[in-house]
């Protein structure tokens, strides 16, 4: 009997910290003193993104390397989150400071196909504060940088989903706020 409990004691506990492997990241607001970084960088396929790119996209910027354990656990979740993601929404993964001919082997061999841009020197890294690998940034439709998330993260589970339908809201919250109100008299 003991041996019993004591497995299914064993069990439970695996199943807890399987349930929670996916908490191993900070969420926190962007600085709302820091002005949102440029973005002019340049994907495996040779196409330059830029802010115009991303006007009017609830953005998912994530910076990555391939040496990365925690980024290669992350990964798969943003595929996900690109393949199912809707028109308005765009997930782009920045590898920070590999050769080209890495990156690019590393995602051929692990059938990415979201649109993977290339930052040799760190340089955007930098731009955007980014000193975490993963760390992504969470982009309003009106380009400006809303959540910083340090560490790896479910990108498809309902949590993100969640932060993803804030984002939009924020937005719309902010540019409702703007409007002057008239009265009728």
């Amino acid at each position: 009997m003991r041996l019993f409990v004591g497995a299914l004691l064993v069990a439970c506990a695996s199943g807890f910290w399987a349930s929670n492997a996916w908490a191993q990241f900070d969420k926190s607001r962007w600085p709302a003193h820091a002005p949102t970084p440029t973005l002019d960088v340049v994907d495996l396929q040779g196409k330059v993104w830029s802010a115009q790119d991303l006007a009017g996209h609830v953005v998912v910027l994530n910076f990555w390397a391939t040496w990365c354990a925690p980024c290669k656990e992350e990964l798969p979740t943003l595929q996900t989150l690109h393949d199912i993601r809707d028109a308005n929404t765009l997930v782009l993964a920045v590898n920070v400071r590999e050769p080209s001919l890495r990156v690019a082997r590393y995602v051929q061999a692990t059938g990415v196909t979201m649109p993977v841009l290339l930052d040799p020197k760190g340089e955007v890294a930098k731009r955007w504060a980014v000193t975490v690998f993963p760390t992504t940034i969470l982009l309003a439709p009106d380009g400006q940088a809303r959540w910083r998330v340090m560490g790896d993260v479910d990108w498809s589970g309902p949590e993100a989903h969640r932060w993803l339908s804030e984002v939009r809201q924020d937005t719309r919250a902010a540019n409702s706020a703007a409007k002057p109100v008239l009265l009728k008299r």
